[in-house]
């Protein structure tokens, strides 16, 4: 590859997936210390003032009934080591009975881990590491098929809708049917369903089941609405706190169906949720690209302006197509480049990087429409093998199975 001066023969000696990476660790870390930062402010002064209430109730407690205060702290050691083996002042469901221990796996294959229920014993302790390292990686996998199922279902949802405009505008014949073959794809060209479009229909998914849910926690659990939508989030996401916890008192009313709700509300909220953050993570992937492409052309003009005032800038569109040796077929591109790396394949999503990036648009649009007509993808041996492109991971089915749409807007 030829060096260029300056800045761009640094930047050319950083790879593009490297520079993506670092540019992305450096944001985590600025909004990590911006959400410490707003926390921090919101939240410093409740704990102080939590903390002077206490220690005066403690006081009054010691002077009240003639104790000390270390045999008192003693006392609450006790029972902080009970509260850690289930025990509460109120009464609660046990702990280790068989639908508790169901409930208890549950947040650890799911990642939830709300902390209500932790083992005790050294068995226990041992087991869970084993347990936590099939059951996690298993459900994982349920959570990536069920998010490779459920984008095939909204794109073909997605493509009927745009059938019906095309038949309704006369662009499509209205006797044509969805199994006629290539003749339909190719008057579908243009088409593309939007990475947008399905964040919002999970957004609205998340959003109803959440609602759902909390109109059944709230009565039930004696929380506020708000609470409720606040441990849904908090559950649906994996984070899983364990402040606010569903199904925890011993006896409720319709206990067998409220625990089967739950369960429902629990699973199909994770499902949507983890869903929906990958497709989120598409749109940050498509922002960090645009971030670095604006970086790459200013740096590159600037360098040309002062090595080469009477040229143009030599990275252009057509020239980044001429070095790549593109299969449609194989779904491939092979770099000219002594790496011969494979494009990533992601979703671009301004029209800079689409000017350059048609080819591999073209290819999402056809791995796209096959899989909602049903044709089976065909992949050659070196497709196959990119485990980017044929894994079962979240990316990679966000990236071969959605396209952008941005460039006709």
């Amino acid at each position: 590859m030829a060096r260029r001066g300056g800045c761009c023969s640094s930047a050319g000696r950083l790879n593009a997936d490297n520079a993506r990476f670092l540019l992305l660790a450096v944001l985590i870390v600025l909004y990590m210390l911006c959400g410490a930062a707003v926390f921090s402010a919101i939240e410093l002064p409740t704990e102080r003032e939590a903390k002077e209430r206490w220690e005066e109730r403690l006081e009054n407690f010691t002077r009240r009934h003639n104790l000390s205060r270390a045999e008192l702290r003693h006392f609450l050691r006790e029972y902080e080591e009970a509260s850690v083996a289930g025990i509460r002042v109120d009464d609660i469901r046990p702990r280790w009975d068989f639908t508790g221990a169901f409930y208890f796996v549950g947040t650890v294959v799911s990642t939830i881990g709300f902390g209500m229920t932790t083992p005790a014993t050294v068995g226990g302790k041992i087991f869970l590491i084993f347990y936590g390292l099939i059951g996690c990686a298993g459900t994982i996998l349920f959570f990536n098929l069920f998010l490779e199922r459920l984008i095939t279902v909204i794109a073909y949802v997605m493509k009927s809708c745009h059938e019906r405009q095309l038949r309704r505008k006369g662009v499509l014949p209205h006797n044509s049917r969805r199994g006629s073959g290539t003749s339909e794809v190719d008057s579908l060209a243009g088409w593309k369903p939007s990475v947008y479009y399905v964040m919002l229909i999970l957004c609205v998914a998340s959003l109803i089941i959440s609602c759902c849910a909390s109109a059944m926690y709230t009565p039930i659990e004696g929380w506020s609405y708000f609470d409720s939508l606040y441990f849904c989030f908090v559950a649906f996401s994996t984070i899983g706190f364990g402040d606010l916890v569903s199904s925890q008192n011993i006896k409720y009313e319709s206990q067998g169906l409220y625990r089967f709700g739950n369960f429902v509300f629990i699973l199909m909220g994770v499902c949507c949720i983890y869903s929906l953050f990958n497709v989120i993570s598409i749109v940050i992937k498509q922002s960090i690209n645009w971030i670095l492409k604006k970086l790459d052309c200013r740096c590159c003009h600037r360098c040309q302006r002062k090595l080469f005032r009477s040229r143009r800038n030599v990275v252009m569109p057509g020239n980044v197509r001429s070095r790549r040796n593109i299969s449609i077929e194989t779904d491939v591109v092979n770099e000219s480049d002594t790496d011969g790396r494979r494009l990533s394949g992601e979703m671009i999503s301004m029209k800079d990087f689409l000017a350059s990036n048609k080819v591999s648009l073209a290819i999402m649009q056809k791995q796209l429409s096959e899989t909602a007509n049903g044709y089976p993808r065909q992949m050659s041996c070196n497709s196959k093998q990119n485990g980017f492109s044929g894994g079962v991971g979240a990316l990679a089915i966000m990236n071969n199975r959605l396209a952008e749409t941005s460039v006709d807007r």
